[in-house]
């Protein structure tokens, strides 16, 4: 299982060789693919031989792509995630609805204690206090609306009263870019689980390909969050979007064991869904900062 997170981000050829990735261009690399976790492809003037697609594709390496912009834009996902993909997919289909909405509200908690978490340790103790409230008041379904109400006072005692997740800003290009990373590496733990991506627990957009992976990144939203409030006020270049990528690396401590982050990631997004798919509504063992 790999571990490392490349960034091609200059003129080059990809190309595969003895089971090793071949980056020809400026500084000639090879990697071997049993490293590799996630290639992200951060610049239009590269090109990829057919062969490394599909050998990396095979060992269920994520491939991202990148705008003119260097924003992520897309990514490959293989067809089948597991050998046994349509049983895991029959079972999808059957999930209690009841039973999602147990789960999405466990989660929804567990985001907002973390948001909590977070303001403690910047020092908003009385935002952190009433964040801490909400998650106390959360009714299945959350049908009062406390993840919204915390979200306004979270992102206020972040990033200043005056910040709204609506404006044009570095922060917010800095929050999205690292958003998108997280939920790039959801969907593959979703797809290595065998279901699909578009069936979700709460979010149900027609037009999202990525609604339960849009469910389960919730709690790990944090893990950005506090990246980018160290960072206010910076840029979001090359150097910026390669540490927010790096961030998948960072040590985390899950049921007490020290893994990284995309390891921890694979590991609740697979909770999620055996407990789905067991329909044992309770005890989700879920991302705490």
């Amino acid at each position: 299982m790999g571990w490392r997170s490349i960034v091609v981000d200059s003129p080059s050829k990809i190309s595969f060789k003895n089971n090793y990735l071949v980056v020809t261009g400026n500084d000639n690399n090879m990697i071997h693919i049993s490293e590799i976790d996630m290639l992200m492809v951060s610049t239009t003037q590269a090109t990829m031989t057919a062969h490394a697609l599909c050998e990396l594709n095979k060992a269920k390496i994520r491939i991202v792509f990148c705008d003119e912009k260097r924003n992520p834009y897309g990514e490959i996902v293989g067809y089948y995630g597991c050998h046994n993909t349509s049983k895991k997919i029959a079972m999808q289909l059957k999930w209690e609805e009841q039973g999602k909405e147990k789960i999405f509200t466990q989660i929804i908690r567990q985001k907002i204690v973390n948001q909590a978490t977070l303001l403690a340790k910047v020092g908003k103790h009385t935002e952190s206090l009433l964040l801490k409230n909400y998650a106390n008041e959360l009714l299945q379904g959350d049908v009062t609306n406390r993840e919204g109400f915390a979200a306004k006072v979270y992102f206020n005692a972040l990033f200043g009263k005056d910040f709204s997740r609506q404006i044009f800003s570095d922060t917010n290009s800095a929050l999205d870019y690292g958003y998108t990373i997280l939920l790039s590496a959801i969907n593959r733990a979703v797809i290595n689980c065998g279901c699909i991506t578009q069936l979700g627990l709460k979010h149900s957009n027609e037009y999202n390909f990525f609604n339960l992976s849009c469910d389960i990144i919730e709690p790990f939203r944090v893990a950005v969050d506090e990246y980018v409030y160290e960072n206010v006020g910076r840029v979001l270049d090359k150097d910026y979007k390669f540490e927010l990528v790096d961030l998948l690396n960072k040590q985390v401590v899950l049921n007490g064991e020290n893994i990284s982050l995309v390891m921890a990631i694979k590991q609740v997004t697979k909770e999620v869904i055996d407990h789905l798919n067991c329909q044992v509504y309770e005890g989700i063992k879920l991302y705490e900062i």
